[in-house]
């Protein structure tokens, strides 16, 4: 049999939609300045769909630093993994850098997020170790737990007495292999907004002998008195063993990086395979790393013009009665009931007749009948923005109540191919 046939008679949950919804529900592409207002097929619509939380992504001095970097290094600079010959005095004073603000010993930069927790994954745990995750895990999390080919327990979503059971099992059979135990979990979940309870996860170290991996992606720059993420937000950073963040987020940019105490760091440079067997971050994103970072840490406005957004959207949608789960953090999720065609029908009225932008999630990545707009409020968002974006979620909610988008098929879109 042809290895091929099996993807052209079957292109998976979201892909048998593609015909339907390439370039415009999924692929889309937005263009112009990076900000809240940009250009969809020729349109000006408000755009809540860019994780650029403190609007770094267009600040002047980003931008420039960017630029110069990349005049005086060019996009090549340093040539070779870091091990071999990618190595350079930014990329060091990065690590640095990232370490102190986060308050961690040290830290390791990674070339992307996603490809650095798989690999830290991997790197951290063996066949005789456990990985104890919380069921909600980010895409990363589930793929770095897959390629482990020893044993793992998932727990019930930030459900600490599903957590403790969990660990009774993975302790038994940790002492049974001579292993260790992983628990992995999220600064701020992505998706819901909701917290990871790493407070209570981490007083469990009273009752169990585990290290604990955090992924604060949507918690880094943005949480904690001094923007140093969500460990931090909840009083335990130093309980936090391996403390991952994102440069794709609050710094707008491209990269990670994986704080923790000195020789596990080392032990990570010398053993991540993402990292090893990979051309080193290029110079302009090492720099530009470092102008983001010092913006961070000497403009805190950003972060709390962040949270003036934060607040008047979610009130806002609130007191018009939308259902925003459990989100505690910026990260701002609308639930409404549908199928997938009344789902797009919704969407597409939101950009054609109300200029509003932002991603649709519906089965299988929630419960069918479900259907979740995902809204990312940023630094550089008014309240006008927040004004706009109320009515007009009003204004579909109402549709979709009398069955305006009730259809047995996606929107009608002229889809790019």
């Amino acid at each position: 049999m042809d290895i091929f046939e099996k993807f052209r008679k079957n292109k998976g949950e979201i892909g048998k939609w593609m015909d339907q919804i390439h370039g415009y529900f999924a692929f889309p592409k937005l263009e112009g300045e990076l900000g809240p207002y940009m250009t969809f097929r020729g349109k000006t619509v408000l755009n809540w769909s860019l994780n650029n939380y403190l609007g770094l992504a267009n600040h002047p001095e980003v931008r420039k630093a960017d630029a110069e970097a990349a005049a005086k290094f060019g996009m090549a600079y340093p040539m070779g993994a870091r091990m071999m010959s990618g190595q350079t005095v930014y990329h060091e004073q990065l690590e640095r850098e990232l370490a102190a603000f986060v308050k961690k010993p040290d830290a390791f930069l990674l070339n992307y997020g996603y490809q650095g927790m798989v690999s830290v994954i991997d790197a951290i745990c063996g066949r005789n170790d456990v990985i104890v995750y919380d069921a909600e895990s980010h895409a990363c999390i589930l793929d770095g737990v897959r390629l482990h080919m020893g044993k793992r327990f998932v727990f019930l979503h930030n459900d600490i007495d599903s957590l403790r059971k969990q660990l009774v099992h993975a302790t038994k059979l940790a002492e049974k292999q001579k292993g260790g135990i992983l628990v992995i979990t999220e600064g701020v979940f992505g998706m819901a907004g909701d917290m990871g309870k790493l407070a209570e996860i981490a007083a469990l170290k009273d009752e169990f002998e585990f290290r604990l991996l955090v992924d604060d992606a949507h918690g880094f720059g943005m949480m904690g008195e001094t923007s140093a993420g969500t460990g931090e937000h909840q009083g335990v950073q130093d309980k936090i063993d391996l403390y991952f963040a994102t440069f794709a987020k609050a710094m707008a940019g491209i990269g990670g990086f994986i704080a923790c105490d000195t020789d596990i760091c080392y032990y990570l440079r010398y053993n991540m395979r993402s990292q090893t067997y990979a051309k080193s971050l290029p110079m302009p994103m090492v720099i530009g790393g470092l102008k983001r970072l010092e913006l961070i840490r000497t403009h805190p406005e950003f972060k709390e013009k962040l949270w003036t957004i934060v607040a008047a959207l979610q009130k806002g949608l609130r007191e018009a009665g939308f259902d925003l789960g459990k989100t505690n953090t910026a990260v701002t999720p609308v639930y409404m009931k549908g199928g997938e065609a009344e789902a797009t029908n919704l969407v597409y009225d939101l950009r054609e007749n109300y200029g509003i932008f932002c991603s649709m999630v519906v089965y299988p990545v929630i419960p069918k009948g479900d259907i979740l707009l995902r809204l990312i409020p940023t630094a550089v968002h008014t309240l006008e923005d927040v004004d706009k974006t109320v009515k007009a979620f009003t204004a579909v909610r109402k549709n979709l109540v009398e069955g305006k988008y009730k259809s047995d098929t996606l929107a009608s879109v002229q889809v790019d191919k």
